[in-house]
């Protein structure tokens, strides 16, 4: 298990409870009473910790390397009723975006979303979860499909950005998102978004554009990184934290801005901690949302997508 620097309170007690419970089954001496008291501090110091977080915190724990990412929850929430579907019938298949069809219970569903690596090897292979153009052509044609046949569409979203790259740029990556942004506000199915990690930029918001958009409890949605911002306005990356605050990134100030719709708790300690029952959290939200959504139909899907978009911002004094 890793650790943050802000959890090494955290680290110790858990070593100390680690190690009282070794010494109780290698030797003849009574430890429960020890046990529970260093467990009772450590459950004490993780609601102490995690309950005052702020917004850098949330940032780092988004990008945990422990933490599920966009496939991870695929395969909990469909087992093996996933198919991923691959290409853009384009130029490529992106690796950084996947997309496919799954089950949850007997419901079909179109899930998309970027995709993190696991090593160097891996992240290398899936481009650090950076999309490109086809990338974005790719989850379009899916969702697009899932309209064909009537299926409501899952959007996990967890990148630092779009690809910035010239080869990205020459073959129209800002007329890709643009195009998913336009194409997605029309979607006469329900589309159910999700944040589990970092959504930056323009390479959250091109697959983004849902009937609910959601956040995890520790993830964080902005125009740019902390470390962007920084480095843009101090010409250096060391006031991160104070740009971090000054975006207002977290879920909680995105539900208050209402660019967001609803937080998802997490498990104490985050996603990572805990991830069976994040897992058990996010499909029991995703099927509770469709309910919701089934009840309209799909002009009024489209309107109140396309309204809500619009009322962002817009503030009466």
């Amino acid at each position: 298990m890793e650790y943050l620097d802000f959890e090494l309170p955290i680290k110790a007690l858990q070593e100390q409870f680690e190690k009282a419970c070794e010494i109780g089954q290698d030797s003849e001496v009574d430890v429960t009473e020890t046990c529970k008291q260093i467990k009772l501090k450590l459950d004490n110091k993780k609601k102490e910790i995690y309950s005052n977080l702020n917004a850098w915190q949330r940032v780092q724990l988004s990008r945990h390397p422990n933490r599920p990412y966009t496939l991870d929850y695929i395969n909990a929430i469909c087992g093996n009723t996933f198919m991923e579907l691959h290409g853009d019938r384009n130029f490529g298949d992106d690796k950084a975006m996947i997309g496919g069809l799954g089950k949850i219970n007997e419901q079909s569903f179109m899930f998309i979303g970027q995709q993190k690596g696991y090593n160097t090897k891996t992240r290398q292979y899936r481009n650090f979860g950076m999309a490109n153009p086809e990338g974005y052509r790719k989850a379009l044609r899916l969702m697009k499909k899932a309209e064909k046949f009537n299926l409501p569409i899952v959007s996990f979203i967890d990148t630092p950005g779009a690809f910035p790259g010239l080869e990205a740029e020459e073959r129209g990556q800002g007329e890709a998102i643009a195009r998913n942004i336009m194409e997605m506000s029309q979607l006469k199915v329900p589309v159910i978004v999700i944040i589990i990690g970092e959504g930056a930029s323009g390479g959250a918001l091109g697959i983004a554009v849902g009937d609910t958009v959601m956040m995890l409890e520790n993830t964080w949605y902005s125009v740019i990184s902390p470390e962007s911002c920084s480095s843009i306005l101090w010409r250096s990356w060391e006031n991160k934290q104070t740009a971090a605050e000054a975006l207002k990134l977290t879920a909680t100030d995105m539900k208050k801005l209402k660019i967001i719709d609803k937080i998802i708790k997490e498990p104490l300690g985050g996603a990572h901690s805990n991830r069976e029952k994040t897992f058990e959290i996010v499909t029991k939200t995703i099927l509770a949302e469709l309910e919701e959504l089934k009840k309209l139909s799909p002009e009024e899907l489209v309107q109140k997508r396309m309204q809500k978009f619009v009322d962002i911002g817009v503030y009466n004094e």
